[in-house]
Order: C-alpha cells, then structure tokens, then sequence
C-alpha cells in the first residue's frame, strides 16, 4: 500500500467510529422532527338545513283536444305557441254528421211538442207521451255531444304545444288534433328522502333554480305532498307550484328544487382537512391534542361553500389539521404554524 496517499484516510475512519457509538457501543439516534402542520380551531353556528332534489317542469294542465269520433277536419285555426282562450275555437269538423242529427231531433222536438197537446186533453196514453219525450231527450242529447266533437275549443288558458293534423285530413283516432297546455302556473314533481315527511309541509316556500337560467332562484310553493312512501327507493313525491307569470320557465326544463327546514347548531370543518378515504364513503380528519395528531372519524352533512358541516365526530372549539395531512397519523407529535381560528 502506497501509505504516502492513504495516512490522512486514517484519521477521518478514526472520527468517525467515535463519533458513531458512544463509550457503550451504542448507535445515537438523533431525535425526530415534529411534523409542521396548519390548523384551524372549529365551532359551531346556525346552519339552515337544506335539501337539494331535482325534477322536470311540467305544465299545471295538460289538454289533448280531439274528437270522439273519426271525421274529416274541415279547418284547423291555431298554430303551435299560439295562446287561447277557455271556450275559443281551434278546429273545425266536417259538419254532415252534425247536421243530419240536428234534423232528427228537430223533428223529435215537433213530434213530442205535438203529443204534448193532446196529452194535456186526454187525447193520448201516458206510456205515448213518455216514449215521445225520451225520443226527443236522446236526440237532443246526441245532437249537443256531437256539436262540441264538430266545433273543437279549448277548456283551459293556454298555450298550444303540439299539432298533429292539417285542414282536410282525416281523424282516425289515437293522437290528439291539438294540445293545450296550461303554462301559468308550472308545476314541479321532485322525489324527496323519506327522512323530510315530518317537515316538509303543504304552502313552504322553495327556492327553484334551472339550468338554462343558471343561479336565477325561482320561488315556489308546496301545493301537494303525497301520503305514500316509495318502499324501493324510500321517497315520496312533492308538487312544488311556480307562478310563472312571464312564461320563461316552459315544460321539459330541468329544475332543481331546494327545501329549508329550519337550522341546526352544527361544527364546520374547512374541505382541505378533510381525508376522503379511497373506496370508501368514511371520511376522517386528524385532530391536534396536547401536540399530537390523532385520527377522528367524521359524519358530515352539506358542503357550504367551502366547509362541511359535521353531523357528528367534532365539538366546537377542537383544533384539526388542515396540511400535511399524508405525514401524519395517530400519535405524531406536530407543531402548528400559523395557527388560525375558524368562525
């Protein structure tokens, strides 16, 4: 060995096995560093319970506007969009029909006008008279039925949504000439949990946003709660009614409805210290006690903004972990900078 270029290797080898054991041969460990976290101290407030449901607009009536019958359509008078009147007329039956029955009981009215008389003097039995009159009620009847089946008019205010046929084609039944629909009021069926039956009640307000106007709200009102529970899906239906005075909420819309009933103290916890456990609907935070971390399961309600409430698992005025959260389990000793309160 060329001990010219390796003496000063001996001295560091040397400093280095005493200053790696000490007179017991023992290995010094060097002492851990405390994992540095932010936290935040949580407490509780007023939080007004919500709940979110969706559904679809549908029109508070809808009218399918067809005869009894099938005959030929003489003229048709609206279009599709068109708004009507109760009682205004949208089409026109090929009228052959009505006519011939208009003269049959014009003539049942003479024949039983006639009988009538001579009932009145003596001059024919009772069982005549009777026969005579419910000749004549039948006709009557028949004629009026198929009036309203020849000169088409729409029951309700409305607006017309659907046309299927043209002036001079002929109805064969099944799909309706028109359809009316009553769009002012709209109405709303959302299937809410079975947990809300005791408050949910009959004219609550709720507010009603739809994705074609964004953050809009809406107001509506409960107009009908059904009185069953759906056993598969543990729902039951509500009819929210909106007022829709300037017509701009139209059927088919989707629509989300949301219900307050009332407020709750609850604890809220910023989202970032929450630990949302993979495969798994368990959600967790670490809690800072006496410099340590410890592991706490979490039960939490609605995201607001950006905290949770917390059901159950925190009191108010715990502190929590909000970094660092993948360096720490239960027991690891922590030092909090930049400690901040959350109200």
């Amino acid at each position: 060995m060329n001990w010219k270029k390796s003496s000063g290797i001996a001295p560091i080898v040397t400093l280095l096995l005493l200053t790696g054991c000490n007179n017991n041969n023992q290995v010094v460990e060097t002492p851990q560093e405390k994992v540095k976290v932010q936290a935040v101290t949580v407490f509780a407030s007023q939080v007004d319970q919500l709940g979110t449901f969706t559904g679809t607009i549908e029109a508070e009536i809808v009218n399918n506007i067809a005869p009894q019958n099938p005959m030929r359509i003489k003229k048709v008078y609206v279009e599709v969009g068109d708004h009507v009147r109760a009682g205004q007329k949208l089409a026109e039956m090929d009228a052959v029909n009505l006519n011939q029955t208009r003269l049959q009981m014009e003539n049942d009215r003479t024949e039983f006008e006639r009988v009538d008389q001579l009932y009145t003097v003596g001059g024919i039995s009772k069982s005549t008279w009777d026969a005579r009159k419910l000749a004549f009620e039948i006709s009557k009847s028949t004629y009026e039925n198929l009036q309203e089946n020849t000169i088409l008019t729409s029951p309700i205010n409305g607006i017309v949504t659907k046309r299927y046929y043209d002036s001079g084609d002929m109805y064969n039944g099944g799909t309706p000439i028109y359809v009316v629909e009553q769009i002012r009021p709209v109405k709303l069926m959302v299937n809410t949990s079975e947990m809300l039956f005791p408050k949910i009640k009959k004219g609550m307000e709720v507010d009603v946003k739809l994705d074609v106007y964004g953050e809009q709200v809406f107001k509506g009102t409960v107009k009908l709660i059904h009185p069953s529970i759906d056993p598969d899906t543990r729902t039951f239906p509500v009819e929210i009614q909106i007022n829709n005075a300037d017509e701009r909420i139209l059927p088919g819309m989707f629509a989300r409805a949301t219900f307050n009933y009332g407020s709750e103290n609850r604890v809220l916890v910023p989202d970032r210290a929450i630990i949302k456990q993979t495969g798994s609907a368990d959600r967790f935070v670490y809690t800072i006690e006496d410099g340590n971390s410890y592991y706490r399961k979490v039960s939490l309600g609605q995201l607001i903004g950006n905290e949770y409430e917390v059901i159950e698992g925190l009191k108010s005025g715990e502190i929590v972990a909000t970094t660092s959260l993948n360096r720490l389990n239960n027991g690891t000793e922590v030092e909090i900078v930049n400690p901040t309160s959350q109200k």
